[in-house]
């Protein structure tokens, strides 16, 4: 090869890498003209929605401090301290806790990625005031008041092992009603596949909110550039990777930005134009509060997560799928999917609602859940 010609494909090469790196560097241009110029609207959009308005029946709403009967520490095999939360029925307080063999089902929570227990707090509230229900609620690892994972990534065949360890400790007899919102609900799935027994024998029923079984690597979200949406896997990578030297760093960034992350919340978390902004405020915070390591060690389980074979372990339960309308993050799709594959379950679509549909509806929600409860046939 003559000299010329390997000069030439120098030449050609860098020409291509330039090209590139002009294409990379456009796409954060872009980006950073955008957050520059959104800056002054971003922060006076906040400003007018975000402090109290008048009319939000949320803004001195107790979140996150509602009371409990019982709090214990269970620990999984592989080291997470799981915090746990209970809350017994008005006329079934036990001296003992833990009592053996409860004559009504223990209703287990399990919420989704990002949040904590608190994602149930309606839910908690008006099966509290029935005062006929014994409830448990806990954070998933890494999230809430639970411990995280020492080394390694989150793989969902552990968090079902997590819900099967919070069974054992809080219900060890007796039937069970399972209630798994996003993440929770895949859990859910993940249990039922690695314990069908449980869900023959003791399961009662089961509540799958905005979930899916599976093919969230194929969501894009919202408005997003497609090129920010196919480059999603390989930053994926890359964060998950650097989490742990820079996780610190990007958490007090996060924590500053709050306006900003407010905004996403309220846009990817909600259906209506608008929601309480106590309610987004809410949700934004247990976003916020984990960690992004959390985050990174999570994702990729996420994104790949396949669970829709384990759904057969559901085939002789009773399931209520509810689901938004307006859901970006877990389209309404992956309800109707569940459904398809669980002819027998009853689907509840509700209007105008996004992800966390039972904060933002939370009446709609409570009026399902305690109808399916009411209808369920104990073993």
């Amino acid at each position: 090869m003559s000299d010329t010609t390997t000069e030439s494909k120098a030449v050609e090469k860098a020409a291509g890498g330039r090209r590139r790196a002009g294409l990379i560097g456009a796409v954060i241009g872009v980006a950073a003209a955008g957050v520059a110029a959104g800056v002054a609207v971003e922060r006076l959009v906040v400003r007018r929605t975000r402090e109290k308005p008048e009319g939000d029946p949320y803004a001195d709403e107790p979140f996150g401090r509602l009371p409990y009967d019982e709090t214990l520490t269970v620990t999984t095999d592989d080291g997470v301290e799981l915090h746990v939360e209970i809350v017994e029925p008005v006329d079934g307080i036990a001296v003992e806790p833990l009592r053996p063999g409860p004559p009504e089902p223990t209703i287990i929570f399990v919420h989704g990625f990002c949040l904590d227990q608190g994602t149930f707090h309606f839910q908690r509230k008006a099966l509290d005031a029935l005062g006929e229900h014994r409830m448990v609620f806990y954070d998933q690892p890494g999230h809430g008041l639970s411990t995280a994972l020492h080394e390694g990534e989150y793989e969902l065949p552990a968090l079902g092992d997590a819900l099967y360890d919070v069974i054992k400790a809080t219900a060890p007899v007796g039937p069970i009603v399972l209630v798994g919102h996003s993440m929770g609900g895949m859990a859910i799935m993940a249990c039922a596949e690695q314990h069908p027994d449980l869900f023959a024998d003791r399961v009662a029923g089961a509540v799958l909110m905005a979930t899916s079984g599976g093919q969230l690597d194929g969501i894009s979200y919202g408005n997003l550039p497609n090129i920010l949406n196919r480059a999603s896997g390989p930053l994926l990578g890359l964060l998950t990777g650097a989490a742990r030297f820079t996780g610190p760093m990007i958490d007090a960034a996060r924590q500053a930005s709050t306006d900003l992350a407010w905004l996403l919340t309220r846009r990817y978390g909600f259906g209506g134009d608008k929601p309480s902004p106590a309610l987004v405020s809410y949700v934004e915070q247990m976003n916020s509060r984990t960690s992004t390591e959390t985050v990174a060690r999570y994702i990729r389980t996420i994104n790949s997560h396949a669970r829709y074979p384990a759904l057969r372990a559901l085939n002789q339960v009773p399931v209520l799928v509810i689901c938004g309308d307006c859901d970006l993050i877990t389209p309404v799709a992956h309800s109707e999917e569940i459904c398809r594959l669980l002819p027998h379950a009853k689907m509840v679509l509700i209007p105008d609602s996004g992800h966390v549909t039972m904060l933002e509806h939370a009446d709609e929600v409570n009026q399902a859940l305690i109808t399916f409860l009411d209808e369920l046939e104990l073993r």
